[in-house]
């Protein structure tokens, strides 16, 4: 594979020459299948060989030995090629810890190394180390949901530091609902409810662990959230073909978001069950899509409308990598992985605004709530739509029936004639 980018045997001697020029060379492999340009081989293989002479020159003997100069060698990297900037940029450090992370990702079982994640620690771990073990192996949490209560106590821990308390155990009711007001400013009711929930449980924790003199989990009180209190976030049929026509399905980028936008609106699938798609979900023979572990804990298989049958051939054929991979979306860019839930989401964002169809809390939702809507509208039974878009409690489909969405827009969109 380095004879594919370096023409000169004497450059491919060299590396393959050097102490750590298996790993280099597997390294090129990893970018060359993840569909990484030249460049980027380029500019990263001198990366390596300097990373490798540096922890050589530190001590180390084998590969094993190379995570412990990792950070020593970034620091110098930053130093070196940050001097000319008045504040540094990030850049600077990705592009020496990208490459030499990835590298040692692929040779070294469990290593895992910072990357680019913005969560670099978890909050509260000098004064509560227990917690998040806690979370994981006490209560038996996804990590998922892990994540959520670390978003959450974060938001705290950045107002406690706001305000100037540094120790857990100078927390009380006034301290805690003052935050609880001022988070929930910019939250809706349901993540308000859960971060009074994630509270409550960090709050008992603590008293449990004798880090705070009173159980003060009785201070949070969560808005009341009544059933059918909400809207749900649909737009009209009119305004989902707007949508579709905003994609320019001229390039592999477009062919990909199109059938992904067919699918959610088509079947009112979320944003992970269409990530977690695979080519052997679609039983072409037979013409039809089987969604597995969803929500409600059952597998779906939905009948394959053409439409979206072809959107999928289109972006199979013309716009998906190859790869042994089966899945079946990917990202467009470098590296080559399979797509996230969140992306999913944020393609729907993107082009709800692209459209210019103003909607709130815009994303993946808003066209499951279009689906179901639409089933609504057409008078089928809440059994039928709750089994066809996989809602696990009928409820979930009831709240679409609280207002009459099309009458309303034609009161909204009248002549100003009076209502009796």
């Amino acid at each position: 594979m380095l004879e594919h980018y370096f023409l000169k045997p004497d450059t491919v001697d060299r590396l393959r020459a050097s102490w750590i020029g298996e790993p280099i060379e597997r390294y090129v492999q990893w970018l060359n299948e993840h569909g990484y340009a030249a460049r980027n081989v380029y500019r990263r293989v001198p990366i390596l060989r300097q990373f490798g002479s540096f922890a050589q020159d530190r001590g180390a003997k084998s590969f094993e030995d190379m995570p412990a100069h990792v950070e020593p060698f970034v620091t110098q990297w930053v130093r070196e090629h940050g001097s000319r900037y008045k504040e540094i940029p990030r850049w600077v450090e990705h592009a020496a810890r990208t490459p030499v992370e990835q590298m040692l990702e692929l040779i070294l079982p469990g290593f895992k190394g910072k990357g680019r994640s913005r969560r670099t620690r978890d909050p509260f771990i000098d004064q509560v180390p227990g917690f998040f073990l806690f979370l994981k192996e006490e209560r038996g949490l996804k990590e998922s949901s892990v994540l959520h209560y670390g978003h959450y106590l974060r938001v705290l821990e950045a107002y406690l530091e706001q305000i100037g308390l540094a120790c857990l155990a100078e927390l009380t009711p006034a301290i805690l609902s003052a935050f609880v007001v001022q988070a929930s400013r910019n939250l809706s009711k349901s993540s308000v409810t859960s971060l009074c929930s994630t509270l409550r449980v960090f709050l008992r924790y603590l008293h449990r662990e004798s880090l705070t003199a009173t159980d003060l989990s009785g201070a949070i009180d969560a808005p009341r959230k009544y059933q059918f209190s909400d809207v749900p976030r649909s737009i009209s049929w009119a305004d989902v073909r707007k949508m579709l026509e905003s994609v320019d399905r001229r390039s592999a980028l477009g062919k990909r978001d199109y059938a992904i936008l067919l699918l959610l609106v088509t079947y009112g699938l979320r944003a992970h069950e269409v990530a977690s798609l695979t080519l052997d979900d679609i039983d072409w023979k037979r013409e039809r899509l089987l969604v597995s572990e969803r929500k409600a804990g059952h597998n779906t298989a939905y009948p394959l409308s053409s439409a979206v049958g072809e959107a999928i051939i289109d972006y199979i054929k013309h716009g998906r990598p190859q790869t042994s991979e089966r899945h079946l979306f990917f990202r467009a860019m470098a590296p080559r992985v399979p797509l996230a839930s969140s992306a999913v989401s944020l393609r729907v964002t993107n082009y709800l605004h692209k459209a210019g169809i103003p909607v709130g809390r815009p994303g993946s939702h808003t066209l499951r709530h279009s689906c179901v809507q639409r089933l609504v509208d057409a008078e089928f039974s809440f059994k039928a739509i709750g089994d066809y878009v996989g809602h696990a409690s009928p409820s979930s489909t009831q709240v679409y029936t609280k207002v009459a969405v099309e009458d309303l827009r034609e009161v909204a969109l009248g002549h100003g004639e009076e209502l009796s």
